[in-house]
């Protein structure tokens, strides 16, 4: 009897690093995979989901604009129940650390249905930092019955939670698989007219900033836009800021940053060209986790807008250096990559810790050893 696989996933992280091991089920003999979308954040979701060939069973289409965590919370329960009544999977996964993921593996736990958590065992041991996260891929540790940690760190985070070493994996990041298939492709014309509109590489360097957590709302990201506007006093640099939707972020970032010479503002950035981007970039300044992965994939230094990081891995290999929200700190910081040769080819040449683009074989083989 084929095992019955259902994937459910409702930001565009999730997707991203699902749609490789989506792909790999699909692959796989005496599998029927099925794939469900929350629509948790419906626009950013949509363009992944093309661009992987991602074509979800159940779209339940949760996103409504600036909704609580305890609305979307409660629609989850409410419209994915039935789906999994109908559906009846031997396998429910999940990734990562979004509400989506939280309340599916509860739901999933109700249902009396396994569990399989992708990027399983990230921790910072402060349920405040991130905020949901934190708390949300603890709930998916506790009912999961397979995870799936990127790395040997994520293993010994499980390990010290109780967790049977029996039932961990340590796969790698699919994240590294999905980077791998998109940089491959054509640089959409937009990101190379743009590019040489801003004079990079030819006279400038490009720094990339992505900004748009929780916990950063409000004075932090304040903090964050005052650097942004000290730093692009320089003549040698650009800098490319997509601007997530949330009013959170949209207001203080164009009302402090919209006029800032060297400064360049864009909407949220499809997938495939926030790669190239990300290809072309000097640094990154980024409070995202997903960036704080694929960057080291092209040697590109990240600069972490945060007070700790569930990815120590990439502080220890020497890919990442946490500088928090403090304006003159992130100043300072970003002034010495941008001035000192030895400190930039430091974490340049570090080799990249979060996988090695196989991580979605291992997942499905994971899988399947289980159900043997």
């Amino acid at each position: 009897m084929a095992l019955r696989i259902l994937t459910v996933f409702g930001t565009r992280p999730e997707a991203v690093k699902m749609a490789p091991v989506i792909g790999e089920l699909k692959r796989t003999p005496d599998v029927e995979t099925f794939v469900c979308v929350t629509a948790q954040h419906r626009q950013m979701l949509d363009q992944v989901l093309k661009l992987f060939d991602v074509r979800p069973d159940v779209d339940l289409d949760l996103m409504k604009e600036d909704q609580s965590l305890a609305e979307l919370s409660g629609q989850i329960f409410r419209e994915l129940d039935p789906v999994f009544t109908k559906i009846k999977p031997d396998w429910v996964l999940v990734q990562g650390d979004t509400t989506t993921t939280a309340i599916t593996s509860l739901l999933a736990y109700y249902h009396t249905m396994r569990v399989g958590h992708v990027e399983a065992g990230l921790r910072t041991y402060d349920k405040w930092q991130p905020f949901p996260e934190e708390i949300n891929r603890r709930i998916a540790s506790i009912t999961a019955d397979l995870h799936f940690a990127p790395t040997e760190w994520a293993r010994q985070n499980l390990v010290k939670e109780g967790i049977p070493d029996s039932s961990i994996s340590v796969t790698g990041n699919p994240v590294i698989d999905a980077l791998n298939v998109v940089a491959d492709q054509p640089e959409p014309v937009e990101v190379s007219r743009q590019l040489k509109k801003l004079g990079i590489p030819a006279t400038r360097r490009l720094i990339l900033v992505t900004a748009h957590r929780r916990e950063n709302f409000g004075q932090p990201l304040d903090n964050i836009c005052h650097a942004l506007k000290l730093i692009a006093e320089r003549d040698d640099i650009e800098i490319i800021y997509p601007v997530h939707l949330n009013p959170n972020v949209q207001e203080p970032v164009h009302r402090l940053l919209g006029n800032v010479a060297h400064i360049t503002l864009l909407p949220p950035l499809d997938y495939l060209p926030l790669i190239h981007y990300l290809k072309h970039a000097f640094l990154v300044l980024t409070d995202s986790g997903g960036i704080q992965e694929e960057s080291p994939a092209f040697g590109v230094p990240a600069l972490v807008l945060r007070n700790v990081t569930e990815r120590p891995e990439g502080l220890e290999a020497g890919v990442l250096k946490l500088v928090g929200t403090d304006t003159r700190s992130i100043q300072a910081e970003t002034n010495k990559l941008l001035d000192d040769k030895k400190a930039y080819r430091a974490m340049a040449k570090a080799v990249n810790p979060f996988g090695d683009g196989k991580a979605a074989g291992r997942i499905v083989a994971a899988l399947l050893k289980f159900r043997d």
